[in-house]
């Protein structure tokens, strides 16, 4: 009976279009069909010269054509310099020495090597001996080539030889279709797009020759041959951003290499998918179907590259693309820190940052918000980034993106409800929300507190999509977060991989305005595979320009289980902070203190302490001030 209410979930929530098409794909597996479908060994395409393709135009100019200042900070020096001998920071977390010829298959964190004779469709992504495949990927992004071309036009060093070497390397080492590089569609489409910005930055280089223009602009073209023949495993089965990057890689091929077979049917079908996949995914109010802050900004990148590709080809896109850009923006300007450019740690969060072009810390999201904002002809009211100069954006003096309400934003699409209190620098966020599409983590109704910048009670993170059953259900559960738990459950059952059972809905939500407070009020359907009629409300009160909240938690359920409320607190929280909690005839209620864990950063942990307040009462009152 267990095992038929699963499938009846998957089918409940997925669709039949998903259930079908996930069968249908197991089965090209098992039969080789994908490995006819993707050859190992397909011809070389070679379409175009390297003289005629100087004559195109991107955005991102030769280097030569480039005037922005140059500024020769020494973080981005000792960056590039350390990419230039083999050591890469993986995820702005960790530093990995790969050495000058790494092999491009081997997983640094463990050791493991895929087998590169393998086709890809032969490869194992998601095994315990193998480990976590993104730190494959990672360097196969090409990401780190940012850095050193920004690194060549600051300091003046040229490093096309290091560039074209390195592209020429992974193609030589990844043959067409083969290996862990071809697992992931959206991982080819980052590389071609770190390719087609180094090409363009260094088309005038001596360095790049005729032959090695034609060797990557041949893989280039396998690349998109193999993203639009899979182009449906990412619009059924995974939906999500992998699938807005793909459709935007289709139609950028098409566009920018017209002479490419195919290329006017990737170029019109690649602009439709990409319109209608952010009309699906991106709802009215500007929240995203992933329901993470740093997906949102691969998202945001995304956007930017899109209409700049399109304002030098004169080519719009249609209209819902850029409303639903600029309430993006809206929205997560609404969540952002104005100080450091910080956002809560709110949802799944894989350290995606697909073109670095400044010296920000990883979770300072301005750079991009404010390329965004220049890209629309929208005026940015915070210090300048060096993004902006890469995309050939200069600053305007148009319209500001507001935030939606001032101190009091709503997003009932998405679900999300934040109080921005400028009295006394403190942000109130909330997520309270349905969801129509796959949930990645347990996390309904949790609260993130922060005070001038500092995130005080936060979300753990996510840490590692492969990784021991103990972190995943850490990281991916309730306890992780600033909710409730029914006993030891998650407020969804945990299914494979990425797979959630019984998801929460929001019943109701409401922010709205008092004499002296701010009030929050939501609850959720939640607990489901425990109590089929389980409701967990929470009423958050703000005090008005004073740091003082008021959180009541009530779980109705038919069970003997407890309400546990778990609190994730910063070191700075302890110090400034005080918690308390009581039962609703007054009664106290003693926190117990556990070991948990913080992730900030993708691949990095750290032990913290995390704050349980438990009781076989179905409410709770939960107070936190400043100390006295």
């Amino acid at each position: 009976m267990k095992r038929l209410n699963k499938i009846y979930q998957i089918f409940f929530n997925m669709g039949l279009n998903y259930v079908l098409f996930r069968v249908w794909f197991l089965l090209q597996k098992k039969t080789g069909l994908l490995i006819k479908r993707f050859p190992m060994k397909p011809p070389i395409i070679n379409t175009i010269t390297l003289l005629d393709w100087k004559k195109s135009i991107f955005f991102v100019k030769c280097k030569e054509e480039l005037t922005f200042p140059k500024n020769r900070i020494k973080t981005l020096k000792n960056e590039a310099e350390s990419i230039l001998k083999g050591d890469y920071l993986f995820f702005s977390s960790k530093k990995f020495s790969l050495g000058v010829d790494y092999d491009w298959v081997s997983n640094p964190d463990n050791g493991f090597k895929y087998d590169i004779s393998k086709h890809w469709s032969e490869i194992n992504d998601y095994s315990s001996e193998s480990g976590d495949i993104k730190y494959v990927w990672e360097k196969s992004r090409f990401s780190f080539l940012n850095t050193i071309i920004r690194y060549d036009y600051h300091f003046d060093e040229d490093q096309s030889e290091f560039v074209f070497n390195e592209i020429e390397n992974w193609i030589d080492k990844n043959p067409i279709n083969m290996g862990p590089n071809y697992v992931c569609s959206q991982e080819m489409t980052i590389r071609c797009f770190n390719w087609i910005f180094a090409l363009n930055y260094y088309k005038n280089s001596k360095n790049l020759t005729n032959n090695r223009f034609l060797k990557i602009i041949n893989t280039i073209y396998w690349h998109g041959d193999h993203i639009y023949k899979n182009i449906n495993f990412s619009k059924i089965a995974v939906r999500n951003n992998h699938a807005i990057t793909e459709c935007l890689g289709i139609y950028t091929f098409g566009l920018l290499f017209p002479s490419f077979p195919n290329s006017k049917k990737w170029k019109r079908n690649g602009k439709k998918w990409f319109q209608n996949e952010i009309s699906y995914q991106v709802y009215d109010d500007g929240t995203f179907l992933q329901f993470s802050m740093n997906y949102h900004r691969v998202l945001i990148q995304l956007y930017t590259w899109a209409i700049q590709i399109n304002k030098l080809n004169d080519l719009p896109f249609s209209d819902d693309v850029y409303i639903k850009a600029k309430k993006s923006l809206s929205f997560l300007l609404s969540c952002m820190n104005e100080n450091n450019g910080m956002l809560p740690n709110y949802g799944a969060n894989d350290g995606a940052l697909f073109f670095k072009l400044g010296v920000q810390e990883f979770r300072d999201y301005k750079p991009q918000l404010e390329a965004l904002s220049l890209s629309m002809g929208l005026s940015w009211p915070y210090s300048s980034c060096e993004d902006k100069d890469w995309f050939g954006l200069e600053t305007t003096s148009g319209i500001t993106i507001a935030k939606d309400q001032g101190i009091l934003n709503s997003f009932k699409n998405g679900g999300y409800y934040i109080i921005n209190d400028s009295a006394d620098s403190t942000l109130t966020f909330v997520r309270c929300g349905s969801h129509r599409d796959r949930p990645s983590q347990a996390d309904n109704l949790h609260l993130d507190l922060w005070i001038d910048g500092n995130n005080i009670l936060r979300d753990a993170g996510s840490y590692k999509y492969n990784t021991n059953e103990n972190d995943l259900n850490y990281f991916f559960g309730s306890r992780s977060h600033n909710t409730v738990t029914l006993g030891k459950n998650d407020q969804m059952l945990k299914g494979g991989r990425f797979i959630w059972y019984y998801w929460t809905q929001s019943l109701n939500a409401e922010l709205k305005e008092a004499k002296d407070e701010f009030i929050f009020n939501g609850q959720i359907s939640a607990f489901r595979h425990i109590d089929k009629k389980a409701v967990h409300k929470r009423k958050v009160i703000k005090k008005k320009g004073i740091p003082f909240w008021e959180i009541s938690d009530e779980l109705n359920h038919n069970t003997n289980l407890p309400m546990k409320q778990y609190w994730h607190p910063s070191k700075i929280f302890f110090e400034q902070f005080e918690i308390s909690a009581k039962t609703i005839d007054g009664s106290e209620v003693l926190p117990l203190i556990e070991e948990g864990y913080y992730s900030s950063l993708y691949g990095q942990k750290e032990p913290t302490m995390q704050l349980v307040f438990s009781t076989n009462e179905s409410k709770l009152i939960t107070t936190i001030k400043l100390k006295i």
